[in-house]
């Protein structure tokens, strides 16, 4: 029985969209359970329960002694089989959640599976303690002798890098079994309090998507009136978005003080196998090109509108002659699926049962968590997409960016449940390659001037939101977590944070209008994933040069390619560029990846309306 209430508007507009964007797919989760209640699922858990008893029983206190007798590879395998399953019940919980999040039988359940998938997962913490206690010459040894066991010599690595930031195993395991009350429990409250919250504009009342699709309406008095329906409700709503943002930026400081982390972004570079150098490059070269990038192309964009400066709701306005159509769901999937197969035939191949299997979950809906993501499951299932599809170009790009994420974890599961997770930085290479691959092919079509323009246009603010804006979050983030160690933040506080961030990176040409103060609110990376957003910018710097490079020599390119997304997490960002002649810890890496950018700033300017 649901506990959920929709507001009369927001059903309406969800059947309104329906009957414009044709029949969309929705998920068909039984490829991973048919039920909460199901036979199947049951089994499953009961029996990861009863593998992670036994294989602490097997293990803890004997791995040393497993490493000089040849026994290693088993335990591993057994181990790796177990991550499969629990990952399998923990996506399916997640996945059945986020298609309704004010539904009450699929939040218990939610928190239900992430307990006992906790409680289960502590019995292994263990196994990477005690790996790390193996002397390094012993473990080389055990390569040289088993082939089989030296394929996990990027784990181990990988393994071995955390080495200095662990701590005994009781402690390890509070940390772990705390989790469910701590981080995860403040990420669900937000997700549940966002999806509920209505917005009200223009004598509508929509979710976030809906009124965040409005803030790209042509028509100003819609965009202006959006903006100030998404202000009155966050503003509302800061008290708890206060809160829960210092309790997390707390809750990170005490785990990184006790792991010994240096910088309040360690941690996440780590995730990333990133070194702190290469994103502190990333960030200085991104903010030392604002003047060259935003604020060049928002004053441009303010005269090609008649004004001195632009609103805040103008910075998304589509221009005049600017592709307004709707792309019904079928003309969607057509435009990105013929742009990818130009690229490659196997692409497509990769992409197709997406579509046809339910594999996306594509309707806007009430209660649906809002944004869009790609999520892995396991590498014995398949990837699940989920959109909040509008029909604008926009939404055509996000279908074409989370499909890119979805190939490139098809191609990746071959490595296995432990070698197939890429880190954040290169998780995000097919994912804005699918993007540009699908600009492309567009502008290749368009042949009136200003149309082209208008696209060209388009993409300069999707890579200025991209690059500019993610490293302007990341500056965010590491204000906000630098300050937080003196002590709690007022909203005051993060407002004025937030606008000086947004000053500096968008430039005098952006009126920060009153009520702009408040949108760091809505930000869900902020919340989930501390210093994710920096991948985003290193993603899309990357694909410009790889593009680049694609355009310079095609031949062989593409196979290449397919071989860097397979590889998944097995090898360094470092090794996986090297056949393209690329190098991200070469500082001239990143003007490279800016200066196309640049480049198309500049034709725009060139070419502009007089």
């Amino acid at each position: 029985m649901s506990d959920i209430r929709l507001p009369r508007a927001a059903e309406a507009a969800t059947q309104k969209a329906s009957k414009q964007l044709g029949k969309m797919p929705t998920w068909n989760l039984d490829d991973l359970y048919p039920g909460n209640e199901s036979t199947a699922l049951k089994l499953d858990l009961a029996k990861a329960i009863a593998e992670a008893r036994s294989f602490e029983a097997d293990y803890q206190g004997k791995l040393t002694d497993l490493t000089a007798s040849g026994g290693l590879l088993a335990a591993i395998s057994r181990y790796e089989a177990l991550s499969d399953v629990t990952g399998k019940i923990g996506s399916y919980a997640f996945l059945q959640y986020v298609r309704n999040t004010q539904e009450a039988d699929k939040v218990k359940f939610l928190g239900d599976t992430s307990q006992a998938l906790t409680d289960l997962s502590t019995r292994l913490i263990f196994f990477g303690l005690e790996l790390n206690l193996i002397d390094e010459a012993v473990l080389e040894q055990a390569f040289q002798k088993d082939s089989a066991l030296a394929r996990y010599r990027p784990w181990f690595a990988e393994l071995r890098k955390a080495k200095p930031y662990q701590l005994d195993q009781k402690t390890e395991s509070l940390f772990h079994e705390k989790s469910v009350t701590g981080a995860s429990a403040w990420n669900r409250l937000f997700d549940e309090t966002m999806a509920a919250l209505e917005f009200e504009a223009d004598g509508e009342t929509l979710n976030l998507e809906g009124i965040l699709n409005l803030l790209q309406d042509r028509d100003e008095t819609k965009r202006a009136a959006a903006f100030h329906g998404v202000s009155k409700t966050l503003t509302q709503n800061a008290r708890l978005f206060t809160h829960i943002t210092n309790v997390l930026a707390k809750d990170k400081e005490i785990s990184d003080r006790w792991h010994g982390f240096k910088d309040i972004a360690d941690s996440r570079h780590l995730e990333n196998s990133v070194e702190r150098d290469v994103v502190d490059a990333l960030q200085s070269a991104v903010r030392a090109a604002y003047p060259r990038l935003s604020h060049r192309y928002y004053a441009m964009k303010a005269r090609w509108f008649g004004k001195d400066k632009l609103n805040a709701w103008d910075r998304n306005a589509p221009l005049p002659t600017s592709d307004e159509r709707l792309y019904d769901w079928n003309a969607a999937k057509e435009t990105v699926l013929e742009a990818y197969g130009k690229f490659s035939p196997k692409l497509v191949e990769i992409a197709t049962p997406f579509f046809e299997k339910g594999w996306i979950d594509a309707p806007s809906k009430p209660g649906k968590s809002p944004g869009a993501f790609a999520h892995p499951t396991v590498p014995s299932a398949h990837p699940y997409l989920m959109l909040n599809y509008l029909g604008k170009p926009r939404d055509v790009m996000t279908l074409a960016h989370e499909l890119g994420h979805g190939v490139h974890q098809v191609l990746a599961g071959q490595q296995g449940a432990l070698m197939a997770p890429t880190p954040l930085t290169l998780a995000e290479t097919a994912s804005v390659f699918g993007e540009m691959l699908t600009f492309r092919s567009l502008l290749d079509k368009t042949t009136d001037k200003q149309q082209r323009f208008a696209m060209l246009a388009s993409k300069v603010e999707d890579m200025l939101n991209t690059v500019v804006r993610q490293i302007a979050f990341y500056t965010f983030e590491r204000e906000v977590h630098t300050q937080r160690r003196a002590g709690e933040l007022t909203t005051e506080d993060l407002n004025r944070i937030w606008l000086e961030v947004s000053a500096e990176s968008l430039g005098p040409a952006i009126t920060l209008n009153e009520g702009y103060e408040i949108f760091w609110s809505y930000i869900r990376h902020f919340i989930h994933s501390p210093f994710y957003v920096y991948a985003y910018a290193f993603g899309d710097c990357l694909v410009n040069s790889l593009y680049a490079q694609y355009e310079k020599a095609q031949t062989g390119f593409a196979e290449r390619y397919l071989e860097l997304l397979s590889a998944g997490g097995s090898k360094h960002h470092s090794e996986l560029l090297a056949p393209f002649g690329l190098d991200a810890r070469d500082p001239q890496f990143w003007s490279l990846g800016l200066s196309m950018i640049e480049r198309l700033i500049g034709e725009l300017e060139a070419n502009a309306p007089s």
